[in-house]
């Protein structure tokens, strides 16, 4: 895996508004995998579902070919969870990733790009765009488009398709090892920890896989100077945590590096962050979600990659947490723990 900066991506990813022009060709002769994020802020109050139900006819009319529909949170939970779904997207033979946000302020923004057939899904780079105070000019927009493109899609579906999440046992990675995602989750701690360095991304820096992540209803449009400081600030919260909870070495990574890069560098351990609905993550790991008081609370969650395995070490004790400093307060005590 390759590791990347997230100011440095969030500055490659740029938008293209087109108008009323017509849609990048291969828009109109491929399936679409439409992801949507909605802040639950924006009013009026408009979950995922009722968006894409709202637009389906429109993206069709605009020539797009949307075969099913899935929320972007779902989909970002984790690099493991991301990978299975651009693994069933490949097999299902899609050609474009669209993904509709809408920001807390209401504003919808509807993105759309060729999926790239591996684990990242998209490329950072201009993408074809559109932006709307609601969603009825949205609507209106792809509709008024659809009058002057001439689509090669025929038989597209007259209603919105949801599939079940791919979470859980039995969601199969695309990789040689064909283990499940909830299976790669270890609830244990790692060894040597005192042998090797643990790399640190700073603000989502985990790589190409992160790209998607940038769409979220709560990331997009970010500038530079606000991932900069939020970045600073990050950092100086981490170490503080680090320096009383973990006496082992540790490296911040903000460049790009491979796996094997990494791993000539000692670093064969990597502290990852993985934010979303304490039942989704609980069950994307393998474990119960018996006895959630709030199954829906967003919480954050850290772990521990061991490249030279591929394993993913959730530690003895389920130490989640809405506050991640919180989080990775807990998660750093219980790699004290033995066993």
């Amino acid at each position: 895996m390759k590791y990347i900066s997230f100011l440095f991506f969030a500055c490659l990813v740029s938008f293209q508004t087109f108008g009323q022009n017509q849609p990048p060709e291969y828009f109109l002769d491929g399936k679409t995998v439409v992801l949507v994020s909605s802040a639950p802020s924006a009013r009026p109050v408009m979950d995922w579902k009722e968006i894409a139900k709202n637009l389906h006819e429109g993206l069709v009319e605009a020539g797009g070919d949307p075969i099913a529909y899935y929320e972007l949170e779902e989909v970002v939970l984790s690099e493991e969870i991301q990978a299975a779904y651009a693994k069933n997207f490949q097999q299902r033979m899609v050609r474009n990733i669209a993904i509709i946000t809408r920001k807390p302020d209401g504003e919808f923004v509807l993105n759309i790009m060729e999926f790239t057939g591996n684990r990242n899904m998209i490329n950072a780079g201009d993408h074809w765009s559109l932006r709307s105070g609601t969603i009825e000019e949205l609507d209106e927009r792809l509709r008024a488009i659809g009058e002057n493109v001439r689509s090669h899609n025929l038989l597209v579906l007259d209603v919105p398709s949801f599939l079940p999440p791919l979470v859980g046992g039995g969601t199969t990675v695309g990789d040689a090892s064909n283990t499940t995602v909830s299976a790669r989750f270890i609830p244990r701690n790692p060894l040597n920890l005192d042998v090797f360095k643990l790399g640190i991304p700073l603000s989502g820096a985990s790589g190409e896989e992160a790209l998607l992540t940038q769409y979220r209803y709560d990331l997009l449009g970010k500038s530079s100077e606000q991932v900069l400081a939020a970045q600073r600030a990050e950092k100086a919260s981490l170490e503080g945590i680090l320096s009383e909870y973990y006496p082992y070495e540790t490296v911040f990574l903000t460049e790009v590096r491979s796996d094997q890069a990494l791993i000539k560098d000692k670093i064969q351990f990597v502290l990852m962050r993985v934010e979303g609905r304490e039942a989704d993550l609980k069950e994307s790991m393998g474990l119960s979600t018996e006895g959630l008081v709030q199954p829906e609370r967003i919480v954050v969650k850290y772990y521990i990659k061991f490249l030279v395995r591929n394993e993913l070490y959730i530690g003895p004790n389920w130490d989640a947490d809405p506050d991640g400093r919180i989080a990775l307060s807990n998660f750093l005590k219980n790699l004290q723990i033995g066993g």
